[in-house]
């Protein structure tokens, strides 16, 4: 048998927005049958994607998680950010490929979408061409707040933006003004800018935030009505009033 086929297979695999039963039934099947399973952590958390599989992964399970060297402690502008963050990648991609490599199958537990504003995409790059990978699609966070609303997100013909709210202001203005409906994440200590962003758009009195969405202490709220709002899972949203019969 060649190298290339006893080689084992990296899966990125999509674990929805927070609620265990909102796996895909391909993702369910490979958390629960993996020997191995990494995930990306803070340093001292247990992290979001292995909190949304406790009691799902086997009893001789492998644990492999991957602490991030920095989070917010050096701002993203800074050279050292990249550097830091580049390095970190490296090295875990070297050990998913030596396990890989050996034959051994690996589960990467991704928050919502591998492939949508994930940590997972970074080991993407770096694995490709050199061992098999394959990804399972999840639903995202903003697919789990727009929900939580109860309120449809497009209608007909509507434009929908996704933005970050580690944008300049005056270009968050001009987004949340140019669109129909709107997704923003990433807000956390941007909450006060792109209040003033919303504000300045004319719109405040669309805006929602969700916190927590199909997690425990799921909140919706008002943007107007919000005074405070959780740094890490949190999205602000905008109704379509597009096109409908």
């Amino acid at each position: 048998m060649s190298a290339a086929l006893s080689c084992g297979t990296i899966h990125g695999v999509g674990l929805g927005p927070g609620a265990p039963d909102l796996l895909s039934v391909r993702s369910d099947r490979l958390v629960r049958g993996a020997r191995h399973v990494a995930y990306f952590r803070k340093a001292g958390r247990p992290g979001q994607a292995r909190r949304i599989v406790e009691g799902m992964l086997r009893p001789d399970v492998i644990e492999i998680p991957m602490e991030y060297p920095v989070t917010t402690e050096i701002p993203l502008s800074d050279p050292r950010y990249n550097d830091c963050l580049s390095a970190f990648y490296a090295e875990c991609t070297q050990r998913l490929v030596m396990l890989a490599q050996a034959g051994e199958d690996v589960v990467v537990l991704c928050e919502g979408d591998p492939f949508f504003y994930g940590s997972f995409m970074h080991l993407h790059t770096r694995l490709a061409g050199t061992v098999p990978v394959a990804v399972v699609p999840g639903i995202t966070g903003m697919a789990g707040a727009w929900n939580a609303t109860g309120i449809p997100i497009t209608w007909g013909d509507d434009v929908l933006t996704i933005a970050m709210a580690t944008l300049p202001e005056d270009e968050l203005v001009r987004r949340i003004r140019d669109t129909d409906a709107l997704v923003v994440m990433k807000i956390g200590r941007n909450l006060p800018k792109l209040r003033r962003a919303v504000a300045a758009a004319g719109r405040e009195d669309a805006a929602w935030l969700v916190e927590h969405a199909a997690m425990p202490g799921q909140r919706v709220t008002r943007l107007i009505e919000a005074e405070t709002v959780t740094p890490y899972f949190s999205i602000l949203l905008i109704h379509g009033q597009g096109r409908r019969p």
